[in-house]
């Protein structure tokens, strides 16, 4: 009996299966880490869980894991076990990640990954529960399957090896890759069994209840074919019926929901983990462009917004002379003694304890021993795993508390050099009749990636340039218009990473503030009318430092 989306999937693969880690960019695509980044944070994830007396799979487990270890380009990324967060230490940026466990004979046992091509030639992965299904349909030899039930408006021919978009007709081509297969999980938490109910695992892996992190596209539940049970095929195939049938489909993994926080971590919201449901699904594959020109016959006058090119990174600390042991001092309390039974979130050692940096960061002046209390939020950290934190990232002068995310003195970004233009016109924009429209332009052009980016010496793109954004020409409008400008400054609109839109790697990129890019239409979620937009960005423009206080003289 065929299972709809909604229902729960069937028993958890026998132990021992395969685990894939995956975060979720800002579009709520979820992206697997390859395989031996996901070996490295699975065998640290047993590690840790063994070191607490855990069995593995039963929250709490409290640690992090820096993926700098398993990766030399993600360095700045930690990912915080209790929260199931992935942060990134130069810039606050905060995503979401989530375990799966798949069968040993899955796509994933067997280190197959599915991909799809963007315009510019670069290959894309399918999320793992694609992956898996697709696999499957290929090893019985299905002509071509729909990934409606997944929440993509897609249909893949595997005969011509295309992926078509069953509303336009547009076709991209897609690849099965071999890599390593992916780590061995001992053992999995229980699997949640019965129909989609209100508790917050189903909340957050259902297409019902509230949309949880920045997702902005309908979601429905993972399909769960049982025994007996084919791929659909796309619609206006012909010979669709008599499908080859069989493909079971089965996945355990994990969400967390009511886990108590490790003790250092005293401002962190307090979850639990027992179990896990349906996966969450994301949007279509191809993105929407975020790219828009102006209006066509609308003449303007242009406000430009320079921005000086950025110093070096060695002039970028707090007053230009600060070295990084002097920037950590300055933003903590030293404590003679470690406060009692609490753990330094960094490294996860007890306070009372070295720092477990002491191996990789040295200095002078900073000991391993050596505690401290951050001035406002109070949180306490070993000096030299912050010290460790800051030196892996910006190193502009500032400091964000790995706990509460409380910023410590001016954030700056890794933005390349650019000019952003400001216009204004007397067109409403829907949802807020009454007044004009301020139209934002971002020029970047592509060049070399300085000593702050992730490839120093190499080149880096610049798609889609200039970028046409919009606000409401209104008092608030004008206000996210002035942090925004701010905001530029500092270089903290874009930086130079891998597009979330098309998998691109060394290229310039949002950096976590929502700009809306259309005008007439929110079809994307990228357009008006959105009533919450203006307190959202201003919310965003908040967690990056950039407050009201910077417009006071």
């Amino acid at each position: 009996m065929a299972t709809s989306p909604g229902t729960s999937v069937g028993p958890p693969p026998p132990d021992p299966g395969v685990a894939v880690w995956e975060w979720q960019d800002e579009l709520g695509r979820w992206r697997p880490y390859r395989s031996a980044v996901c070996g490295y944070i699975e065998q640290s994830f047993q590690a840790l869980a063994a070191k607490g007396r855990r069995s593995l799979g039963t929250w709490p487990v409290s640690g992090s894991i820096p993926l700098g270890q398993a990766d030399p380009a993600l360095a700045p990324y930690i990912i915080d076990l209790p929260s199931l967060t992935q942060f990134r230490q130069d810039t606050g940026t905060m995503r979401s990640v989530r375990r799966h466990v798949f069968q040993l004979d899955s796509a994933a046992g067997q280190g197959v990954v599915w991909e799809w091509q963007n315009d510019e030639g670069g290959w894309f992965p399918y999320e793992m529960n694609v992956c898996v299904y697709l696999e499957q349909a290929f090893a019985f030899k299905s002509p071509q399957v729909d990934l409606g039930p997944f929440g993509y408006n897609y249909g893949i021919d595997f005969a011509s090896l295309t992926q078509t978009n069953q509303t336009t007709g547009y076709q991209r081509r897609i690849q099965r890759r071999v890599d390593s297969p992916y780590p061995v999980a001992t053992a999995t938490g229980p699997s949640h069994s019965g129909p989609t109910c209100s508790c917050q695992q189903c909340l957050l892996n259902s297409g019902t209840g509230p949309i949880t992190t920045r997702y902005r596209h309908s979601m429905v539940n993972l399909p769960g074919p049982s025994a007996g049970t084919g791929p659909r095929p796309f619609a206006g195939v012909q010979g669709a019926a008599g499908r080859t049938a069989g493909l079971g489909y089965s996945q355990t993994g994990f969400v967390p929901y009511n886990k108590p926080t490790i003790s250092g971590a005293r401002s962190m919201p307090k979850l639990n983990v027992q179990s896990l449901g349906v996966a969450p699904q994301p949007p279509a594959v191809s993105g929407p462009s975020l790219t828009h020109g102006a209006s066509k016959g609308v003449s303007i006058p242009k406000l430009p917004v320079s921005m000086s090119r950025p110093s070096k990174v060695s002039q970028a600390l707090a007053g230009g002379t600060l070295s990084p042991e002097e920037v950590v001092k300055r933003y903590f309390q030293e404590l003679k003694t470690p406060p009692a039974d609490e753990d330094c979130i960094i490294c996860m050692e007890k306070l009372s304890s070295p720092s477990g940096y002491s191996d990789s960061c040295e200095s002078k002046t900073i000991q391993p021993g050596n505690i401290g209390r951050l001035d406002k939020c109070s949180h306490a950290f070993h000096l030299l795993c912050v010290l460790a934190m800051y030196t892996s990232g910006n190193k502009d002068g500032s400091l964000q508390c790995p706990s509460c995310k409380t910023i410590y003195g001016e954030k700056t970004g890794t933005q390349p050099n650019g000019k952003m233009d400001v216009a204004t016109f007397p067109e409403s924009l829907p949802g807020h009749e009454g007044c004009g429209s301020i139209q934002i332009m971002y020029y970047i052009k592509k060049g070399i990636q300085g000593p702050e980016h992730p490839n120093p010496g190499l080149p880096y793109t610049a798609r889609g340039f200039p970028r046409y954004c919009y606000l409401p020409d209104n008092d608030k409008g004008r206000k996210v218009l002035e942090l925004l400008k701010v905001a530029w400054r500092r270089r903290l609109i874009f930086t130079v990473g891998t597009s979330s839109t098309t998998g691109e790697s060394n290229t310039v990129v949002w950096n976590e503030i929502h700009h809306k890019t259309e005008m007439h239409s929110n079809v994307s979620g990228h357009g008006y009318p959105d009533p919450n937009y203006l307190d959202n960005v201003l919310a965003e423009l908040a967690a990056q430092g950039v407050t009201e206080d910077c417009l006071m003289p």
